[in-house]
């Protein structure tokens, strides 16, 4: 007696159990781990500042998040090559959450969207990404970069909008009534680094171009600061409070604390009142935050997957990236997920395990103790140009302009769908509205494909058929949006006949839809004093017919093994 296996518990640290425990972690492999960590960690210092930034709070969030959700993810996770920290397509969720609850409203968001990772890891939904067409991820991460690009524009031109609007249609009607009063010098700064970080893959050097970018934007920024003009910086923007009631300006030089997220000021500078009513506000953004970064972390684990010929555990990935977004909410961290640049070039630099992603962490961290009074000098204009480069990237433009040249135009319509709906209104709304408009549309589709071939008629197929008889061979699944139409068409043919004889060793699926109209149309055949013969069906769809206890009625309904033995057969007298 066979009994059905429970599934395994989903296990923590896969990947650091495969790459430093399952294989033999020699002094070689932590050298390429700590080269590729301090790359990854030079490219994420000014990228989390400038998300922080982008996000509606003060940049030091952005780096406490790369440091705890960073390492916490990489020794939990499933994806031993994935560097975890914020990344732009939170931008558009939470900078709205920001606006209207402030910092202390934004980590308690990311507590929940935490909780709602690992009870997806838990529930086994690693998977969850087969199941979102590209069409639909290409449109809502091109919608997302839209947006974002769209919010740069404050800074990058050193606009004044006192207000931004939440709508995005908004937004660019206030960025468009502020245009006229920009900054010539924070304009200066910000084509001045977006042009550096577009020219230096042209020179093929190990450096990635972010740091140098930002380093003659800020060095710019100095120049223009000594000549009088003045240009916004991260420390004439941002200041903070230290423990001892001093103020500063910029990020503080300390290592992230514990703290409680529900305790920090909401956008009026004083504590949020944590009631029911205010979690349950919160609750769409953190499932929203939670989505993407699921989305987000599995799609970088499959692109790790196809650059390193490794699999990664996706259950114990989401279980991973729930655990950090829990852990970062206490130490100042926002939402953070998998970054598949960071991550791409973590590879690219020679990592081999999980491990590297924690030397980027720890990078970060040294930068906030030792580099935060310079830090302070870097322009939000530099900051700007660098989201702007970001947001292309992640748009994946060229992919976008490929599907809409060669795909079928139904996936064009639903990449169009999900990109004004992103734009227009949110993620959440675009996704799901995109999947459902994408399996209404393959449904559609694969409906149209279940066809009946006249094998009477068939010139490479001679067949000896029953006097008054017809052969028909059903080709396609007998599903509830193709069955109706199949046996309507049966039912006209079959007129003037006394036996009907259907083929159905093509029929793969018979849902309860296509078994509905398979009854209807037998009784038809009965009322009408059809005989009807049933040849060659497939498992499921005799499984089917046999649990709603359709048997054969002797004149009316008969089953055959194949078509042979169907022709064969003499009607039954009557």
């Amino acid at each position: 007696m066979h009994t059905k296996k429970a599934p395994l518990p989903v296990r923590l640290a896969v990947a650091l159990r495969q790459s430093c425990l399952d294989e033999p972690y020699t002094m070689t492999r932590l050298g390429r781990d700590l080269v590729a960590g301090i790359t990854v960690g030079i490219i994420a210092i000014p990228l989390a500042m400038a998300l922080a930034i982008a996000s509606g709070v003060p940049p030091q969030h952005g780096l406490y998040t790369a440091i705890i959700a960073g390492i916490v993810i990489a020794l939990t996770g499933g994806s031993r090559y994935s560097v975890s920290g914020p990344t732009a397509a939170f931008v558009v969720i939470l900078y709205p959450v920001a606006q209207q609850f402030g910092v202390g409203g934004l980590l308690v968001a990311t507590l929940i969207s935490g909780l709602f990772l690992v009870a997806m890891g838990l529930a086994r939904l690693g998977r969850l990404i087969e199941y979102i067409p590209p069409s639909v991820t290409l449109g809502f991460t091109g919608g997302i970069a839209i947006v974002i690009a769209t919010l740069q524009i404050k800074d990058f031109f050193g606009l004044q909008v006192p207000e931004m609007p939440e709508t995005y249609l908004g937004k660019v009607e206030a960025l468009a009534h502020a245009l006229p009063g920009w900054q010539w010098g924070d304009t200066l700064i910000g084509v001045t680094t977006l042009a550096v970080l577009l020219l230096w893959p042209r020179l093929k050097l190990p450096v990635p171009g972010h740091l140098p970018a930002v380093l003659v934007g800020a060095g710019l920024g100095v120049a223009l600061h000594g000549c009088g003009v003045e240009v916004a910086t991260i420390g004439s923007q941002f200041h903070y409070l230290l423990p001892d009631g001093s103020q500063g300006a910029g990020i503080p030089p300390l290592a992230p604390s514990l703290l409680m997220p529900w305790s920090l000021p909401g956008p009026d500078g004083q504590p949020v009142n944590w009631d029911l009513a205010a979690i349950q506000q919160l609750l769409p953004a953190a499932f929203s935050m939670a989505m993407l970064g699921a989305i987000e972390s599995l799609l970088c684990a499959v692109v790790l997957d196809g650059m390193t010929g490794r699999k990664h555990s996706s259950n114990t990935e989401l279980v991973g990236q729930g655990l950090g977004n829990i852990v970062a909410p206490f130490f100042g961290g926002i939402t953070a997920t998998a970054a598949i640049a960071r991550s791409a070039a973590n590879v690219r630099a020679g990592a081999t395990s999980p491990i590297s992603a924690v030397i980027h962490a720890l990078v970060v961290l040294a930068a906030v103790l030792v580099l935060a009074p310079w830090l302070s000098w870097l322009p939000l204009s530099a900051m700007a140009a660098l989201l702007l480069l970001v947001a292309w990237n992640m748009s994946e433009a060229h992919k976008a302009v490929e599907l809409i040249r060669r795909a079928p135009g139904a996936d064009v319509l639903v990449l169009l769908v999900c990109l004004s709906l992103t734009v227009i209104f949110d993620m959440v709304i675009a996704i799901t509205f995109g999947v459902i408009l994408a399996s209404l549309l393959f449904m559609r589709d694969i409906a149209r494909m279940t066809l009946l071939q006249d094998l009477g008629q068939h010139k490479r197929h001679q067949h000896q058929l029953p006097e008054q008889g017809l052969l028909y061979r059903i080709n396609g699944p007998l599903f509830f949006a193709a069955a109706d139409r199949v046996f309507g068409e049966l039912a006209e043919q079959v007129q003037g006949h006394r036996v009907l004889v259907l083929q159905m060793d093509a029929v793969s699926i018979l849902d309860a839809g296509g078994l509905s109209a398979f009854l209807h149309f037998k009784q038809q055949m009965a009322n009408t004093g059809v005989e009807l013969r049933i040849a060659e069906l497939q498992f499921q769809p005799l499984k089917t017919l046999a649990r709603a206890k359709v048997v054969p009625v002797p004149g009316q309904l008969a089953f055959y093994g194949s078509l042979e033995e169907a022709l064969a057969e003499e009607q039954a007298p009557g």
